[in-house]
Order: C-alpha cells, then structure tokens, then sequence
C-alpha cells in the first residue's frame, strides 16, 4: 500500500474560508460564490457547513499521510535446509544411505535452530559493531576491542555446532568433510561474520594437523577443533602488511629475533587483521640472524605460532593501532596491530613458510567459496519469497515474466547487486538487512586474493606440475560428459562442453609457444573457461540422476548455453597478442603520460 500526499489546494481571493485561515478544497469555496448565482445567507451558512465537514476529513487524512509509511510485505525465509531442494538433492546422491540418515536429521534441527535463534543473533552483530577502548579511565592503555554478546554467543554456538571439529573428529570418513561444509554453508548467511573467523580456524587447524600436530601444539590444536564451548579457540591469519597481502615474499618485514630459550620474538607491523580479537593466529616472519640480517624473498620467510593474550587476558607485546573501517564484515574486528616483541613459536622449517601456510590458504579458499555460495542463496531465497508477496502493477511480481527471467539468470557477486534490484527501493534501504549481505559478499572476491592473484595461481599450478594438473581435470570433466550422454535431454550441453574443451585444448597447444606475458594476460579468462566447463560438467552430472528433475535439466542446458571457453574467443581476437598490453593502457590512460 502506498501512502500518498494530496496536493496543497489553490484557492481564490474571494474564499473567505482561505481568507480565515482555514484550507478548504476548490470545490468548497465554489459552492460558496459562483460566477452569475446569488445565494441566500442560509445557503451559505449551509454551504459553509458542509465546508467545514470537508475540511476535517482533508486534515484528517493529511495528519494520516504524515504518520503512514510506505508498506510491503517482508519477505520471510524457513528451515533453509529444508527449503533447499538442490542442497537435498546432492546429499541424496552422493552420501551413504547411513550417512545420509543421520546427517539428514541433525541438518533439520540445525535449520531449525539457524532460522529460530541464530538468525536473530546475526542481526544483533550487524547492529553492534566491535568498539575499540585504547585508555581506561587511568590513562593506562588497555588496548581492548569490545564485541558484542551476540558475537561472542556465536563461537559458543559454533563449538556446540561441531562447526570445526565435525572436519577432524572424522566421524563419517571421507564426508565428514563434506558434512561440514553444509553446515558451514547453512551457517554463512546468519553467522553475523563470524564464518571469517571459522575459516581461519579450520585453515589453522589443518596446518597444525599437516604438522603431524607436535607436542608444543597439541592444546591449540585440541582447542580448535573441539565441541567444548568454553575451551574454544579461534584462530588469525596475520598475513597482510603495509605493502599488501598478496606479494607475501616481497611485502613481508616482520622480523623474528631468536631468544636463549628456543622461542622467538617478534617486531613488526600488520596492516590487515581479521578477526583481531581471536585467540591465537599464524603468521610469517623473517628469522633475523647474529648480525640482524634477513633473507629476502619467499626464501626468507618462515611460519609462526603465537598467542594473542596470555592467560590473565593481557596482549601478548601487542599494540592495537586501531580498528579498520571496512565497507562490510563490519562484525568482525579487524585491526592494524604492532608486534613489538610478540613471543611466538617457529612451526615451519626456516624458509619453509609459504609452503607450510599454504594449507591455510587453500582451506580459507574453500571457505571462501562457501560464503559466496550462501549468500547467493540467502538473496534468491528472499527474492523469491518477496515475488510471491509484492504487487505491482496489478499483479505479483512472480506472475511478471521479466521478473522471473531476471532471478533465473543470476550468477556471481552479482546475485547480491541484482537481487536489492528485485526489491525494488526496499533492496536499498538499511534497517532490511539486504545491503549488508551485499557490503559482506563484496569482500568474498578480494579476500584470500583477486580474481587476477587466483588466475595467476592456477597457471603457477599448471607449470609446476608440468600439466598433470590440467590432464585430470580435461579426464575429470570427460568421464562426467560420459556419464551424462546418456540422457537425450543434455544432449546439446554435452555438445557445446565437448566443443568448449576442444576450443580450449587448442588454446593450449597454441601456449605453449607463446611468451609470458601473453599467458600472463589471458590468465582471468583462462581460469574463467576452466570454471564455466567444470560447472556445467557438476551441472550434467547432476541431472543425469535417474531421478532428476526438469529443474536439474533446465539448469545445465542454460548453464551450458553461454560462452563456455572465453579463453579461446578473446584469443581468436587477439586480445593476448604483443601489442595487446599497449593498447589496454593506452584506453586506461589515453593522452596523460604513463
């Protein structure tokens, strides 16, 4: 319903109501005095009557346009595994029967708990921020970041959950990874940030693991990844300084200094902190030798364990510089943090530190997957059930056929960006909670590296294994087409997968003679043809199940008819060649000197 403001009436010079002070309609002073018609002082004092009745309602109903608001329907979610038919589905599919009673029973209550208690919760972190107190009362610094109880209620309700611990405790074997990542996945969207600091966790834990989980680290270990919500740990990643966070081998300068007792000290800066309220992190250093020498480079760095507060609560030779003030994850405190002799532990072999935290980073970028899948979902929920409420224009907005086109072809970050669209000028306004899911999904591409960083890594990671990588995803990705041939209704997205990888195999050939920068520049496009090509091949897989849906078929074909390999098209135009580089920055900086 819309609230509507009538306009401020225009009167004449002879309405002695207007003249009075009074606002009446047109028509009233009308009735008083027409043009050629006399009227008796009865009929006006009549006149003047049904005036004044007419004022009070336009009053009336002007006082109530001041206090109406504009009004729709909020759009409601439930049990969000319920309601997520493809998430079933693939569980059905893949998991056990065993497996799959159990984990279907706890996954229910979980989606229970998750819309009934949780929910509310990740709202109330949204709405209280953590706050820096750097002084007390005294003068004496204190450099302590308050969070709010909600906050803190959610790493209990992680613990309880097994968010971490359902990964190591193995309880399902090999799924019990999986099962984990559709809790984690369910948990996402209404964890009020506190998904960020889970990743780091699990990355943490994972390296420890990789470590073979030695003795000094046997109680951070068994605190990150237990059920026990008072002797849960969360973990950092203190990877990011002041010259940025992906050139680690070059932007690193914190320096480690080795003390009579084993242990090291550290001196430095880090610039980016998530999740600086954690009670322990990983962190890279530069091991300082008899002269106060470092190596550079990669070489030079190596891996760290330390403690964030001792165990009276005190910084651990920490100095909190201040809280950043970050675009979304607002939840989360995120801090730039001097090491001024931070006591810590070497847990990698000197020099052997980007490999030892690789662990991590590869765990915090499955994490980081998972989010942006949840977040997708959480708007497409929403913006569906908003289609079933809101009227426009005479109808639902899921009986206009524009609309539903436009939330059927949403895909990437840009599921959040369109889905505010579908809620029209609602999608912009902050107290319906939309916009910080869009602020929160935006970092999900800059996080554990760009998109440019990412492409880079994945053609690092075809050299290094002198293609063997690539030869198991093209056998991968055929064995699924294979399976899928098998169903006539895929039949035109096996044939466009087939003539995608065959585009993209010739790419390849053609590479292998081409220089480096030529590879450097196809990167973002190459990585994009190896996503699309395995995302249609999961989707075919999908929908040959016997008892798939026209829904599972629908989605693989669209998935399937766009430009699976733009690797092959962009280097058919020659946006690889030499003088390719030239062109782009002449169009970035035209006539102004480079």
């Amino acid at each position: 319903m819309f609230a509507c403001r009538l306009p401020l009436w225009r009167f004449s010079a002879t309405c002695k109501s207007r003249q009075s002070g009074h606002f009446v309609p047109w028509d009233s002073c009308q009735m008083l005095s027409v043009k050629g018609i006399n009227t008796t002082v009865g009929q006006e004092q009549q006149a003047g009557l049904k005036g004044k009745q007419v004022l009070e309602d336009l009053e009336m109903h002007l006082a109530r346009s001041e206090t109406e608001a504009l009004f729709h329907e909020q759009p409601e979610t439930g049990n969000p595994y319920l309601e997520d038919t493809l998430l079933r589905s693939y569980l059905k599919t893949h998991l056990p029967p065993k497996v799959l009673e159990e984990v279907h029973q706890d996954l229910e209550r979980f989606g229970s708990r998750l819309h009934t208690k949780i929910q509310p919760l990740s709202r109330e972190c949204e709405l209280n921020p953590p706050v820096f107190r750097q002084y007390d009362a005294w003068g004496q610094r204190v450099d302590h970041i308050h969070t709010c109880l909600a906050w803190r209620r959610m790493k209990e309700i992680s613990a309880e959950e097994g968010l971490i611990a359902e990964a190591y405790e193995r309880r399902y074997s090999n799924w019990s990874r999986l099962y984990q990542a559709v809790k984690l996945y369910l948990f996402s969207s209404s964890s009020g940030g506190f998904n960020c600091p889970l990743a780091m966790t699990d990355g943490a834990a994972k390296v420890i693991e990789s470590l073979g989980i030695p003795g000094s680290l046997k109680n951070a270990f068994d605190r990150l990844t237990t059920r026990d919500p008072q002797q849960f740990w969360t973990s950092g990643q203190w990877m990011t300084e002041r010259r940025g966070g992906s050139d680690v081998a070059n932007g690193t300068e914190t320096v480690a200094r080795k003390q009579p007792d084993g242990t090291y000290r550290l001196y430095g800066f880090k610039w980016f902190t998530s999740a600086a309220d954690s009670d322990m992190t990983l962190t890279l250093a530069r091991i300082a030798d008899a002269e106060g020498q470092c190596t550079q480079g990669s070489r030079g760095l190596s891996l760290f364990f330390l403690r964030v507060r001792d165990e009276e609560g005190k910084l651990n030779n920490i100095q909190v510089q201040r809280l950043k003030d970050k675009l979304g994850t607002r939840q989360m405190a995120t801090a730039e943090l001097w090491l001024q002799g931070a006591r810590a532990e070497l847990i990698s072999a000197e020099g052997r530190g980007v490999a030892a935290i690789s662990n991590m980073l590869n765990i915090t970028r499955i994490h980081n997957v998972i989010g942006a899948v949840a977040s997708m979902r959480r708007m497409m929920s929403l913006s569906r059930d908003y289609a079933r409420k809101r009227v426009a224009f005479g109808k639902l907005l899921k009986d206009h056929p524009l609309h539903m086109q436009t939330i059927a072809r949403m895909e990437a970050s840009a599921v959040a960006v369109e889905a505010m669209e579908s809620f029209g000028g609602q999608g912009y306004m902050e107290d319906t909670g939309l916009p910080v899911i869009l602020r929160d999904t935006l970092v999900l591409s800059i996080w554990e590296g760009t998109t440019n960083i990412l492409s880079l890594d994945v053609l690092r990671s075809l050299v290094k294994s002198q293609g063997q990588v690539m030869a198991v995803f093209l056998s991968t990705v055929q064995k699924k087409l294979e399976l899928a041939s098998g169903t006539e209704e895929l039949s035109p997205a096996v044939q466009q997968t087939r003539e995608a990888i065959g585009r993209l195999q010739q790419f390849l050939a053609g590479a292998g003679s081409e220089q480096a920068l030529t590879m450097e520049l196809a990167a973002r496009d190459f990585s994009y043809s190896l996503a699309r090509i395995y995302t249609g091949a999961l989707l075919m897989e999908h929908a040959a199940r016997p008892d798939a849906s026209s829904t599972d078929v629908c989605a693989a074909l669209r998935w399937c008819n766009q430009e699976l390999c733009p690797v092959a098209v962009e280097s058919a135009r020659g946006s690889y060649e030499g003088g390719a580089a030239l062109r782009d920055s002449a169009l970035v900086f035209g006539s102004s000197r480079l």
